[in-house]
């Protein structure tokens, strides 16, 4: 099993740091994240901070390789800009130029994937039917700009949508991407599939259903039903047992990386997570599924 977590969540660590703290917890990959003493500068949903912190295509290689070295696959560059850009012109232009600043480094760097939320308004985060549609279509013209740009570079944008956004489901999501290729062609816009960021609207069936043929890679954390922010995993109402027995019928070699946990939760995420695995497994094999190469 693929089975990370995004770099971030080590924050307070160097690169350095982090990579052999995840190889001795047993993670084999992750998201990079400019959020590390020697690499930071991201800002969560604006413009990150790149000339002002040094990243360059080079730092950003560097810190790959430091990842690979201690055996972590880099499977995605966390950028998670303003794909929205409510405003003026200038700002939206900026924020597309600074995503595909991060794709010459991650494309430099080795690093297939790019992931990003849709942006959103702080104050005024959801659907509202005055900006329905026009959102919608901002947020569409915004992706084609950018899936451009990384078919270019041969990179791929992953996309994570979440239920108090623009876009709240798995079947809004799908229908999303397959409007870009219908008008475009372009196969590089994927999923970043997050059962958290749709508990509320899609359930652990729904998420494969409509993701699966789309999904780069999985966040792993949890939420409430019923409240707006995640939790780790193991603390909200996703079920997990019915979810991992889904993962491993469909898309068992996609990458599974932890958000949310930290140096402090780490082993008990991973007691949770190797708990769900197994019982996962064992109910397929009732169902007469081979797991042995799971």
């Amino acid at each position: 099993m693929k089975y990370g977590i995004v770099s971030r969540s080590y924050g307070n660590m160097t690169v350095a740091e982090a990579a052999k703290f995840m190889a001795a917890h047993g993670y084999n990959c992750t998201e990079l994240c400019m959020s590390h003493p020697d690499f930071g500068g991201w800002v969560y949903n604006g413009i990150s901070a790149l000339d002002e912190n040094g990243i360059t295509k080079e730092s950003t290689k560097e810190k790959a390789d430091i990842m690979r070295d201690n055996g972590i696959e880099v499977t995605s560059f966390g950028v998670f800009t303003d794909n929205l850009a409510p405003g003026d012109d200038e700002y939206r232009q900026k924020s597309r130029d600074a995503f595909v600043r991060c794709m010459d480094f991650a494309a430099y760097a080795g690093i297939k994937n790019l992931s990003t939320e849709l942006g959103f308004r702080p104050d005024k985060r959801g659907i509202t039917t005055d900006v329905y549609e026009s959102d919608l279509q901002r947020l569409k013209e915004n992706f084609i700009y950018l899936g451009n740009a990384a078919k270019e570079r041969g990179v791929n944008i992953c996309i994570e949508a979440c239920v108090i956004d623009v876009i709240p489901s798995a079947k809004r999501l799908r229908d999303f991407i397959e409007q870009i290729y219908a008008e475009t062609g372009l196969t590089n816009i994927k999923a970043l599939l997050d059962m958290a960021n749709y508990i509320a609207n899609s359930d652990e069936d729904d998420v494969f259903k409509y993701l699966a043929p789309y999904i780069a890679y999985i966040h792993g954390k949890d939420r409430k039903v019923n409240d707006c922010y995640g939790k780790i995993l193991g603390e909200g109402e996703i079920d997990w047992v019915k979810f991992f027995m889904n993962y491993f019928r469909i898309t068992p070699d996609i990458p599974f990386i932890l958000e949310y946990t930290n140096a402090d939760t780490t082993d008990l995420t991973n007691e949770r997570v190797y708990k769900a695995v197994k019982k996962a497994k064992a109910n397929l094999e009732l169902l007469g599924y081979n797991t042995q190469r799971l």
